[in-house]
């Protein structure tokens, strides 16, 4: 048995886990990488209006350190616009090969601009100029309009670095509930959830499935 079936073999043993989420997270994503996953970083962003009307797309998550879970988008663009309304949201990554879950709530935030230049320097330029091309969740009359404001867009920046429009960036989900989930026989499946305390520690308890 190798190193990547040992770990999901092992139970989700709540006297046992580390203390951090972050730390428990980061292995089961390293699991998940391991795997073959496609899109391991692919989640669902569930957001709401601030009268509580729900919507949820997917999105890819960047980065993810003690501060939060980060992913980047229109900062016009419709979920942008409810967490401007409510910022409060929740994250779902799903790997199947695995068969867990793992859930995460709390609050979002922009991330510097800073951070969000860092990022966007290291996309590919066709992911860049998608991204300056593209007025995201407006309507428009046709494809052809983004194709032809995409062409406009590759002939002027031929001959430089293309800049991170000031309406795109990278939000930041600063965790205070995360959940971990395992597939088990006779759906007696391991539910262990994380809450984040005033003291800043983290509670541990196991949930039924």
């Amino acid at each position: 048995m190798n190193q990547l079936e040992q770990n999901i073999e092992r139970d989700l043993d709540e006297k046992h886990l580390d203390h951090n989420p972050i730390d428990l997270f980061r292995q089961w994503f390293s699991d998940a990488l391991a795997s073959g996953s496609r899109l391991p970083d692919a989640m669902t962003l569930a957001t709401a209006t601030k009268d509580g009307q729900p919507s949820a797309r997917m999105v890819l998550l960047k980065q993810v350190d003690e501060r939060g879970f980060v992913f980047y988008t229109n900062y016009n663009s419709k979920k942008a616009q409810e967490l401007n309304e409510n910022p409060r949201a929740a994250l779902v990554l799903y790997w199947v090969q695995l068969d867990r879950q793992v859930r995460v709530e709390g609050e979002v935030e922009r991330i510097s601009d800073a951070e969000s230049d860092e990022y966007f320097a290291t996309r590919p330029r066709e992911s860049q100029l998608g991204a300056v091309a593209s007025p995201q969740s407006e309507v428009i009359e046709g494809r052809e309009i983004l194709e032809k404001r995409y062409a406009e867009l590759d002939k002027f920046y031929c001959d430089r670095e293309v800049e991170r429009p000031d309406n795109w960036g990278g939000y930041r989900l600063r965790p205070d509930l995360i959940e971990f989930w395992q597939n088990r026989a006779g759906r007696l499946h391991d539910r262990i959830v994380y809450q984040f305390q005033d003291d800043g520690s983290w509670s541990i308890k196991r949930l039924a499935p």
